[in-house]
């Protein structure tokens, strides 16, 4: 199981998180007490040595009780200098680093106690909800699976291998899992809750308010289903009532993790309702450790307090968020802080690499580099190293702030927001260059088409729609289409032209010649597609974009439009079933701009 990633992820922040509904904690009081009986029954030849181990685990397990991990670890660690065959001192070790935050520790420590106590189930479940909080869900399942074998029926054990199920899309199987069960434990609202979330998950919101209200029904104080009954509440447009329920499941959230995903949901919801200057304060618990996906920023310099600190002519980083879409939502503030700074000052931006020559272009006052990440302890560990030869021949930046939490300070209202094509400069000699080719088409309305992201796990699937659904775009008379979609879409073009489209490929990276693609939007028409990078890139470089949206895409801010992108028309799917509306929708539009 690997434990560190070089790459940057891409984060699902359009959307509400849905809940990871994995039950079970390793530190649970139960859990203390069945590692305490262990300890009891455990025998061994050397009584004296044996009495010490024990002591030492038992003050181990009392560290865990008060909440102290560290001490916890300290006296594990020190048995295992003196016996590193000790397998329930690695299984209260991995216990102490897991609490802590420590999950490649945590993974190595739990490795190591399956390795020398390969029949404990419990080593197994508890290795199998940390394999699933990393991702490594084929792991996690083999280890439930035989947790589950020595004991069949365990309703948690249950529980966790259909979340893992759905996490991997395999959604009849998670169902027959809880299915079974539930018929035998009618009362447990965890199995009716885990349920919801696999119809949810497909994007069957209503069907799945069934299961989230008997779960409530069962236990009203269960804040787990009342959060995912509110993520399955917004997308049909009550996000008034999914608020209520956001603000209530809060009370109950039963672990910093859970509190953390579901202020991150209460953040969306507000700024999906347009309460902007609350919502994006919210926003800042994207940077909360305890989000799996929350960026850590090294840069050596306090980050900027916008209430405190006045940024005149100061030396300010702006450091790029997670996913190329939201530096190009986000990155909608920089004129703004450009201008707070002033001439007397310098505004420093590191973003995506592959943006770099785009932003300097569009920012020649500042000085623009590529930042870079690292996965550190499961936590991604962001940098800038072109800083680093900046400190060495300017000084040392004053401040940094990440960029979306420039929005707390620039657009609290929707008013705040310029009426403009784009605000970042494409290459002219590029977007030329491009016309030119354009033109060896043919005769025709030149459209660029996405049509899906190139990250597609978990629930941010059901916001993309099936190649097949597009062809009344594709046929639509007079137009050229031209595929601006990344990754391997072989299969997709070779079926439309198997159908009589012909759908030109640019000879350019996709993926990687951003500034020539954001050249070629240009030259293009327009620009079709969802929200995602290649729209967004469209979108903020000026290119005509038209965007198809979800019902509770947060970045209309409770308007008609996009305010990031004012002059982007929009086409609303109107829930996950809605897609084939839509694109008759953009068919009729296009047969209304060729005629």
């Amino acid at each position: 199981m690997p434990v560190v990633d070089t790459s940057p992820s891409e984060l699902a922040h359009g959307h509400v998180p849905t809940a990871r509904d994995a039950t079970g904690d390793a530190a649970s009081p139960a859990a203390i007490r069945r590692l305490s009986h262990a300890l009891a029954d455990k025998k061994g030849a050397n009584l004296k040595a044996q009495r010490k181990a024990i002591e030492s685990l038992k003050a181990a397990l009392a560290s865990i009780r008060v909440g102290d991990y560290d001490a916890g670890a300290r006296r594990c660690l020190a048995l295992l200098q003196i016996d590193e065959e000790n397998g329930l001192a690695w299984h209260v070790l991995a216990i102490c680093r897991e609490k802590a935050g420590h999950l490649s520790e945590a993974l190595n420590a739990y490795d190591a106690a399956l390795r020398i106590l390969p029949e404990d189930a419990n080593i197994a479940h508890d290795l199998s909800r940390l394999a699933a909080r990393l991702g490594h869900l084929d792991i996690a399942e083999k280890l439930l699976r035989k947790f589950l074998l020595v004991q069949p029926g365990h309703v948690e054990g249950t529980n966790n291998l259909a979340c893992v199920l759905r996490d991997q899309k395999r959604y009849q199987e998670a169902i027959d899992t809880l299915r079974d069960l539930i018929q035998i434990e009618q009362a447990d609202p965890t199995l009716w809750n885990t349920l919801g979330t696999v119809l949810s998950d497909q994007g069957q919101m209503k069907e799945s308010l069934t299961f989230f209200d008997e779960a409530l029904r069962i236990d009203p104080a269960f804040a787990k289903a009342r959060y995912n009954r509110a993520n399955a509440l917004q997308p049909l447009g009550q996000a008034e009532q999914a608020l209520a329920d956001l603000d209530e499941a809060l009370k109950g959230a039963e672990s910093p993790y859970e509190q953390a995903m579901m202020r991150m949901a209460r953040a969306m919801t507000l700024m999906g309702l347009g309460r902007l200057k609350d919502g994006f304060e919210a926003y800042e618990v994207r940077l909360d450790p305890e989000m799996p996906e929350a960026m850590h920023v090294v840069v050596d310099a306090p980050r900027w307090d916008p209430e405190t600190e006045d940024i005149r002519g100061k030396r300010l980083v702006v450091v790029g968020e997670q996913g190329i879409a939201d530096e190009m939502v986000f990155g909608a503030c920089l004129p703004d802080v450009i201008a707070a700074v002033g001439p007397e000052g310098k505004v420093f931006i590191a973003v995506e690499p592959r943006l770099v020559d785009l932003y300097q272009r569009s920012f020649p006052t500042a000085l623009v580099g590529g930042h870079r990440a690292v996965r550190i302890e499961g936590r991604l560990t962001r940098y800038c190293p072109f800083m680093e030869e900046v400190g060495e021949t300017d000084g040392k930046a004053d401040h940094w702030t990440p960029m979306a939490s420039l929005s707390a300070v620039y657009r609290q209202d929707i008013a705040a927001f310029p009426d403009r094509d784009g605000y970042l400069t494409p290459d002219p000699d590029r977007v030329t260059h491009w016309k030119t080719e354009l033109e060896k088409l043919g005769p025709g309305f030149k459209v660029g088409l996405h049509w899906k992201s190139l990250v597609l796990t978990g629930v941010r699937a059901r916001y993309f729609s099936s190649f097949e659904r597009w062809e009344p775009v594709l046929t639509a008379p007079g137009c050229i289409m031209v595929n601006l979609q990344c990754g391997d879409v072989t299969e997709d073009l070779a079926a439309a032209e198997a159908a009589g489209v012909k759908i030109w490929t640019p000879p350019i990276n996709l993926k990687d010649d951003l500034d020539d693609l954001a050249a070629l939007s240009n030259a293009l028409d327009l620009v079709i597609g969802p929200g995602i990078a290649g729209t967004n890139l469209a979108a903020a470089t000026g290119a005509r974009t038209w965007l198809i949206h979800a019902a509770d895409d947060w970045h209309l801010l409770n308007t008609d439009r996009y305010p990031f992108y004012p002059r982007v028309r929009t086409f609303a799917t109107g829930g996950f079933d809605g897609w084939p509306r839509a694109i008759s929708e953009v068919r009729a539009a296009l047969e209304a701009e060729v005629g």
